[in-house]
């Protein structure tokens, strides 16, 4: 099949070509979709015809895609961003601030940071209405993936408009429990006769952490996760000693920080979105309120410490 048809492939088409591809079969992606499995098939096979391409065989355990398949994903996925983004615009239109505003953040700041910062916002808009995409990864602004961003290092591409919100401090906790059992450490090479938890798999800011601390190895982790959420819920259930940003931990009960001196992080927090969007109010209003709330939560720690003394 290499003909390429006349027919102009309809954007329906590229919708059931994603579902398909990342469902593996006909059935799942017709119940993702809400639509019979014949219609399905249907869609694939005018979308071949229309490219002259085979973009699937069947498979023992479903549907398996081409080479072309592949190829052509980022680019299916692009026009899937772009509709999506297309929709929370045209939501926006009319008076006041209204519409769709999608999100995206790392799990901790996601789960843990930004519910009350929205529930605020929320309030004051009620027209307004939150999609949030927790991932570590540096989501695609470029390309409408999402509208606004937060993200824990400097997004350097040019046609963003870019605003760190704060510095939040990394400092080393364990949960009360752990610290009865176990002691505290009292110097960073008591941590090798501790349980720590840390990341699974190397990123740029473990590297850097571990240019600074050579002694967090990850054959001296405990306990590896690479879900920030994981790591979170360990430390909390008293497993062991591990990094958690210090306004979370002020307001967790059980964390004693540990090594304050010896150990401390600033973690540079930064909005981003689209320039396009900076005349939006769906989108002004939304990033004034993140910048804002998390420059507050950031200082929250330091507000607590300086009550207490």
């Amino acid at each position: 099949m290499n003909t390429v048809a006349d027919t102009e492939p309809q954007w329906e088409w590229y919708r059931t070509f994603l579902h398909v591809l990342e469902s593996g079969s006909l059935s799942a992606a017709g119940r993702e979709m809400g639509v019979a499995q014949p219609t399905v098939g249907r869609h694939i096979d005018s979308l071949e015809a229309a490219l002259g391409l085979k973009l699937f065989t069947r498979s023992f355990d479903g549907f398996a895609p081409t080479d072309a398949a592949r190829e052509l994903h980022p680019y299916a996925a692009g026009i899937a961003a772009t509709a999506a983004a297309l929709r929370r615009v045209a939501s926006s239109q009319g008076d006041g601030v209204q519409g769709t505003v999608r999100l995206t953040a790392s799990e901790i700041v996601g789960v843990e940071v930004l519910p009350p910062i929205l529930a605020a916002l929320r309030a004051d808009h009620p027209a307004l209405v939150i999609e949030l995409v927790l991932s570590n990864q540096a989501d695609d602004l470029l390309h409408r993936e999402a509208d606004i961003a937060v993200r824990m290092f400097r997004p350097d591409q040019g046609a963003l408009v870019a605003q760190r919100a704060a510095s939040i401090e990394l400092g080393m906790f364990a949960h009360e429990r752990y610290i009865a059992a176990h002691g505290a450490p009292s110097t960073l090479d008591d941590l090798a006769a501790h349980a720590f938890i840390g990341f699974d798999r190397e990123t740029a800011f473990v590297r850097g952490v571990q240019a600074r601390f050579p002694m967090f190895t990850r054959d001296s982790l405990a306990f590896r996760a690479d879900s920030d959420l994981a790591q979170l819920a360990a430390l909390r259930a008293g497993f062991g000693v591990g990094v958690c940003q210090v306004p979370l931990a002020a307001r967790t009960p059980g964390l004693v920080r540990v090594l304050p001196r010896q150990f401390t992080l600033p973690l540079d927090t930064w909005i981003a979105m689209h320039e396009d969007l900076r005349h939006s109010p769906r989108c002004a209003v939304t990033f004034a309120a993140l910048a804002a709330g998390i420059a507050a939560y950031a200082g929250s720690a330091r507000s607590a410490r300086t009550a207490r003394r």
